[in-house]
C-alpha cells in the first residue's frame, strides 16, 4: 500500500477498497485539478481484471453475512456511515472540489449532505417496509423481497461523491453487498468514502472499491457471472457495452444516461423567473444531465426573455471553484473541455449563430457561457448532448408547436416548463416526454420519487421503493388458507 498523500489538508488514499483494506495496483493513473491543470493530485492505483476478481469474491464472501441481517440490523451501519459522512462534509467536500471542479460553496452547504440523506433515508424505508398481503383464490400471500447479491455500481465523474452514494445506498440497504467504481477523472471522494466505510464498522467485503479504466477494470466487473445486479451512470454508448454483458449474464441493469432535456417557456410565464433559470443551466459548466439546455420559449416573449437571460448570464463569474465569488468554474478534463468546443465549431461551421460565449478563456478547461441559436431542429447543438456551458435556443408560435419542439429529440431524461396556467401545466406536463418534468422550478427532488429516463436517457427507475426493488429478488409466497396451523 502506497503512502496517502494530501489534498488542502485532507489526508487521502490512492489505492482501492477491497474486503476493509486498501490494496494497491503496480500500474497507475494520475488525477488533476481542473481548474489548475498543472496541479497533479495524486496517481491512483489502476485496477485490472484481476482486482476486479478480488473485489468480486470479496463481495460474494460477504454477501451471506450482509443479507442475513434484519433491515433494521444494517439500518444502524448506514446510519452510522451518514453520521460520519455529515461530520466530514469539509473534507469531502474540498476533495471534491479539488478533483471534479463542483464550486466548494455549493458541496460545502448542499451536495454532500445530500449523501447523508441518502444513506439515511434507504436505510429508514427499508426498515420501515411491509409486505404486500392479500388474499386470492383461497390463499394467503404475500411479496416477499430477498436480497439479490454482489451489486457492481459505476459512477460518473459528475457530483461522483452524491451519486455514488445515491446508488450505493439502496443496494446496501436491501442486503446487497457492493463494488463501487468511480470514474477514473474525479475518484478521490469515493476513497474517501472507504474510510468512512471502515470507521462505520461494516464487515469487510460489504463495500469495495476499485480504480481504474472503464475499459480494463469496468469491463472485468459486468462481465463476471457471480454479480447480481449492475448499475450505470454515464453515456450512451458504454451503456450498451454494459447491457450486452448484462444479458449475456441474465443480470439485471439499471442505466441513466443523460439528457437534453427542453426548458419550455409559455407567455403567460413569469418571464424573469423563467430567464434567470435558464442562465442558471450554466450552473456546474452545463456538466448536469438534467439539465435544460435546450431553451424554448413562445414567440411573443423572445425579444424581452432574451435581454433578461443575457442579464443573468453576464453575472455568471467563471474562476476557481474554492473561491466564493466563482459561478461557473472549468470542465472536468482538456479531453472534455474540446469535445464541447468541436460542437460549437461545428455549430458555428453549419450557419448556426453563436449568440453569446463560444470560447475557451482563463486556461485549458474554461469555456465561456454560450448560446446557439440553431439554423434548424435538426442542428447537432440541438439534437446532441454536448455537456458544457452550451444552451441552443429557439422559438415556437403555440403549444402544439412548442411540445413537438420539446418531444423531438431520442432523449427523455427530464423538462422544464414554465407557465402560469394550472391548466397547461398539467396539459404541457403529461405530454412532454421526460422520466421528470419540472413547471415552474427546477432540481427540485424528492427521492422517494422514481428518478430515470426514457428513450435513449436510461433504462429503469431509481428512488425510493423502485431503487429497492431493482436490488431485490422479489418472492410470492401462497399458503392454503386455513391448511395450516
Amino acid at each position: 500500500m502506497r503512502n496517502r498523500f494530501m489534498i488542502e489538508g485532507v489526508s487521502v488514499s490512492p489505492d482501492h477498497f477491497i474486503n476493509g483494506k486498501r490494496v494497491s495496483s503496480p500500474s497507475t493513473f494520475e488525477t488533476r485539478c481542473p481548474f489548475d491543470w498543472a496541479n497533479k493530485l495524486a496517481d491512483i492505483s489502476r485496477g485490472d481484471a484481476e482486482t476486479a476478481a478480488l473485489a468480486v469474491t470479496a463481495a460474494t464472501n460477504a454477501f451471506p453475512i450482509w443479507a442475513n441481517m434484519t433491515s433494521a440490523e444494517r439500518r444502524k451501519y448506514l446510519h452510522r456511515l451518514s453520521d460520519l459522512i455529515e461530520a466530514n462534509q469539509e473534507h469531502l467536500a474540498i476533495v471534491e472540489c479539488m478533483d471534479m471542479a463542483m464550486l466548494h460553496e455549493s458541496l460545502r452547504l448542499r451536495v454532500i449532505a445530500r449523501g447523508a440523506l441518502n444513506f439515511r433515508n434507504y436505510a429508514d424505508l427499508a426498515s420501515e417496509h411491509t409486505e404486500r398481503v392479500w388474499s386470492s383464490k383461497g390463499t394467503a400471500n404475500r411479496v416477499i423481497r430477498h436480497p439479490a447479491g454482489p451489486a457492481v455500481i459505476i459512477t460518473p465523474w459528475n457530483a461522483p461523491f452524491m451519486l455514488s452514494t445515491w446508488k450505493c445506498a439502496p443496494a446496501l440497504a436491501a442486503g446487497n453487498t457492493v463494488i463501487l467504481k468511480p470514474a477514473e477523472w474525479s475518484p478521490l471522494s469515493a476513497s474517501l468514502l472507504g474510510d468512512l466505510i471502515e470507521q462505520a464498522g461494516f464487515p469487510p467485503g460489504v463495500f469495495n472499491i476499485v480504480q481504474g479504466l472503464g475499459s480494463e477494470i469496468g469491463n472485468a466487473l459486468v462481465n463476471d457471472p457471480r454479480v447480481k445486479r449492475i448499475s450505470f451512470t454515464g453515456s450512451v454508448a458504454t451503456a450498451r457495452v454494459i447491457g450486452k454483458a448484462a444479458a449475456e449474464n441474465i443480470v439485471p441493469f439499471t442505466a441513466e444516461l443523460g439528457g437534453k432535456s427542453p426548458l419550455l417557456v409559455f407567455a403567460d410565464a413569469d418571464i424573469d423567473a423563467a430567464a434567470k433559470k435558464a442562465a442558471g443551466q450554466y450552473d456546474d459548466s452545463g456538466q448536469v444531465c438534467m439539465a435544460g439546455t435546450r431553451i424554448i420559449v413562445e414567440d411573443s416573449i423572445r425579444d424581452i426573455f432574451l435581454e433578461k437571460f443575457h442579464a443573468y448570464a453576464d453575472a455568471h463569474v467563471l474562476g476557481d471553484s474554492r473561491d466564493a465569488t466563482t459561478t461557473m468554474s472549468a470542465l472536468i478534463h482538456p479531453t472534455h473541455a474540446e469535445r464541447v468546443m468541436g460542437f460549437i465549431d461545428r455549430a458555428s461551421a453549419a450557419g448556426d449563430i453563436i449568440e453569446r460565449g463560444g470560447n475557451r478563456v482563463g486556461g485549458s478547461n474554461f469555456i465561456e457561457p454560450t448560446l446557439i441559436i440553431p439554423r434548424s431542429n435538426d442542428s447537432e447543438a440541438v439534437q446532441n448532448e454536448i455537456f458544457g456551458p452550451v444552451l441552443t435556443f429557439q422559438t415556437f408560435s403555440n403549444e402544439t408547436e412548442g411540445v413537438a419542439l420539446a418531444n423531438s429529440t431520442a432523449y427523455g431524461l427530464s423538462a422544464v416548463i414554465y407557465t402560469g396556467s394550472a391548466e397547461r401545466a398539467e396539459r404541457v406536463g403529461r405530454v412532454v416526454r421526460g422520466g421528470t418534468v419540472w413547471v415552474n422550478t427546477f432540481l427540485v427532488r424528492d427521492l422517494t420519487a422514481p428518478f430515470g429516463g426514457i428513450g435513449i436517457s436510461g433504462l429503469g427507475r431509481e428512488g425510493g421503493d423502485y431503487a429497492l426493488d431493482f436490488h431485490s429478488d422479489l418472492k410470492t409466497l401462497q399458503i392454503l388458507e386455513d391448511s395450516v396451523v
